[in-house]
């Protein structure tokens, strides 16, 4: 009996460890919200908005992959996309041809409304931060460093994307940046690590999309997440709703698509995130 406990406990643990480095890092799950604001004008109603992060290019997450994950998004016809940072898990150990082909990949996504993306810890390490920038705007995305980007409709109704850099290793200037933001927008905020998300409350933005966290990238039930990170750990995946001095502001964080450590994902799958905007 107990020869039969032990080769039941270690065929378990093989499958799990089985399960968390083949199957459930490959085994994208595609999360749809809708967020309802009365500052959500009547030309952006019903607009979606998808969210993707942390796709970490290299050994553990490969072109092939990347390619599949833009089919995917292409197939949803999304009106914008967002990248909310660390592309590459090291720029630097990336060779020069896959980062030709997962560029070429990555200018395939479609969105009329554009593509926007902000920097993660990785693309300011590894040597990417003098690369990153022109790298994704020349697949066509529109990279935001402490800017206010301003999309007017024909009608003249607004809504701005704003991104700031890193916290962690970049030059993040939230003053500066969000002054500019008027009440009467809706505003979407785009920054890489979550935790820093009560430093916005004194100013009207009404959607952040962070990633970062990965969600923990492992999590037993009934337990916190195991692999947790700087600036992620106090929100680490899911919708977030905090209070404002203006306005509530509702977070929502990514939980990625790559992994960095450790190759694994345990009941914390890669994420696509599709927000419809809906006028309250």
């Amino acid at each position: 009996m107990i020869l039969i406990g032990l080769c039941t406990n270690i065929l378990f643990i093989l499958a799990n460890g089985f399960y968390a480095t083949e199957i459930e890092p490959k085994a994208l799950s595609v999360t749809r919200i809708e967020i309802e604001n009365k500052y959500v004008q009547k030309s952006f109603d019903g607009k979606t908005i998808i969210q993707f992060s942390d796709t970490h290019l290299g050994p553990d997450y490969s072109v092939d992959q990347l390619q599949s994950l833009v089919d995917r998004m292409n197939i949803l016809k999304p009106d914008m996309v967002v990248f909310t940072g660390d592309l590459f898990d090291n720029y630097a150990e990336y060779g020069s041809e896959n980062r030709k082909l997962a560029q070429k990949v990555l200018a395939k996504i479609e969105a009329p409304l554009g593509k926007y993306a902000v920097y993660g810890n990785h693309d300011r390490g590894g040597g990417g931060s003098r690369v990153y920038k022109e790298y994704m705007e020349e697949a066509g995305f529109m990279v935001l460093v402490n800017e206010v980007h301003t999309i007017t409709s024909a009608n003249g109704e607004r809504l701005t994307i704003t991104g700031l850099d890193d916290f962690l290793l970049g030059r993040p200037m939230i003053e500066s940046t969000l002054q500019s933001l008027r009440p009467q927008d809706f505003n979407l905020l785009l920054v890489h690590q979550p935790d820093v998300s009560d430093r916005f409350t004194d100013y009207p933005v009404d959607l952040q999309l962070s990633g970062h966290s990965h969600g923990g990238q492992v999590r037993i039930p009934f337990l916190k997440p195991l692999i947790t990170t700087s600036l992620g750990n106090k929100y680490i995946e899911g919708l977030y709703s905090l209070e404002g001095k203006i306005r509530p502001l509702t977070l929502y964080v990514n939980r990625g698509i790559g992994t960095t450590r450790l190759p694994i994902r345990l009941f914390e799958k890669p994420e696509l995130t599709v927000i419809r905007l809906k006028n309250q």
